[in-house]
């Protein structure tokens, strides 16, 4: 899957722990799926997963990685991905656009991107095997691009890897049914009964269309018109979420969690967020009991080795090193919930002790704000 800041890879483990310690074969709402990691690792563990996210790159991931079925998808698109795989490069706007006024690609890669894009859009198949090609042609790209893992800027050299050659690969569509959907947080909060509702918002002033714009546009291949040196779209400059806004988080959070039909509720949340630990724990005591498991993780790379544009210069300061990351488990059933956390504690622990000495993180039960309900 694509680099992505705040990706929950690490922690797939410990949240597909805690889900499984609810019961087998949940249904599960990610509201906001990203790249929809968490989505497919607990669609793999045996649960339904309705995956939500309002930008279209994210919710095309979700319809490759959760929605789609391999059973009916699988040969297909593996027959139209090595179609795909021999077409020849031809310049057009990604190759202007990422390559010369900007420098995510080398261009011969980027000319083969344009083409291929091109194709897709001729394809007479339906909406899910076209999110299928264009999600292996995203990773593709992601394969050779330029940057740190956001599109903000550029590294000072070509990346290695920015000199190997586009090459499209299936991706790793699991059997089984699942729901992908691209609406408002706020309104696909309320849209699902579920019995379980993950919560992986946006936490401080990063705008995902802005880290992510290059993979909003070839998903919605609208030739937008671009702006800056890191060439966003212009819709980045007017993009808003409550979520990226210091002052208008909070209202956002407990909006969504009044609007949630869920038994259980498992919050991802970091310490670089607008919200502390204390204040998360204190409206999720409404829902239930709460348990909390702070894990410490380094940042992504682009915070240690800093960020360089087309000229050189370096624009990305390094910052801290680590972050802790919270996952906040609520239930009605205060037992049940202790009992998640600590199926979390374990597969952390079994997680970081099979890493070397050196770079294990750390994981603490957190303790319960005093005046929550049992």
């Amino acid at each position: 899957m694509i680099k992505y800041l705040g990706s929950k890879r690490l922690l797939l483990d410990a949240i597909g722990a805690a889900v499984d310690s609810f019961g087998e074969s949940r249904r599960v709402l990610d509201l906001f799926s990203g790249t929809s990691r968490v989505g497919h690792a607990l669609k793999r563990r045996g649960h339904y997963v309705i995956a939500n996210d309002h930008l279209h790159f994210a919710a095309n991931l979700a319809r490759t990685y959760v929605e789609a079925d391999g059973r009916v998808y699988r040969e297909r698109a593996a027959r139209l991905i090595d179609e795909l795989n021999e077409i020849e490069g031809i310049p057009g706007y990604v190759t202007q656009t990422f390559c010369t006024e900007a420098r995510y690609f080398r261009p011969e890669n980027g000319m083969r991107i344009d083409a291929i894009r091109e194709r897709i859009e001729t394809l007479d198949v339906d909406c899910t095997l076209k999110a299928i090609l264009l999600t292996s042609l995203i990773e593709a790209a992601d394969r050779v691009d330029s940057t740190t893992g956001v599109q903000m800027a550029y590294l000072k050299e070509w990346a290695k890897r920015a000199y190997n050659p586009l090459s499209m690969r299936l991706p790793e569509i699991l059997d089984g049914p699942g729901e992908a959907h691209r609406f408002d947080a706020l309104d696909a909060a309320g849209a699902f009964e579920v019995d379980l509702a993950y919560l992986d918002p946006p936490y401080n002033q990063h705008r995902y269309i802005g880290n992510y714009h290059v993979w909003e546009t070839i998903t919605r291949w609208d030739h937008p018109e671009a702006y800056g040196i890191a060439r966003k779209r212009i819709q980045a400059k007017d993009h808003k979420s409550p979520f990226n806004s210091k002052r208008e988080i909070e209202g956002a959070m407990r909006q969504v969690l009044e609007r949630l039909r869920a038994k259980e509720i498992i919050v991802s949340f970091n310490n670089e967020g607008y919200l502390s630990r204390e204040t998360l724990e204190e409206m999720l005591a409404d829902y239930g009991h709460v348990e909390t498991v702070a894990i410490d993780f380094k940042r992504y790379v682009g915070a240690q080795i800093g960020i360089y544009n087309l000229s050189g210069k370096k624009v990305g300061r390094v910052g801290r090193l680590r972050n802790i990351e919270f996952l906040f488990i609520v239930s009605q059933d205060p037992d049940a919930a202790r009992h998640a956390a600590a199926a979390v504690i374990r597969a952390e622990k079994k997680r970081r002790d099979a890493l070397p000495k050196g770079s294990r993180a750390r994981v603490t039960a957190a303790k319960i704000a005093e005046g929550q309900r049992e």
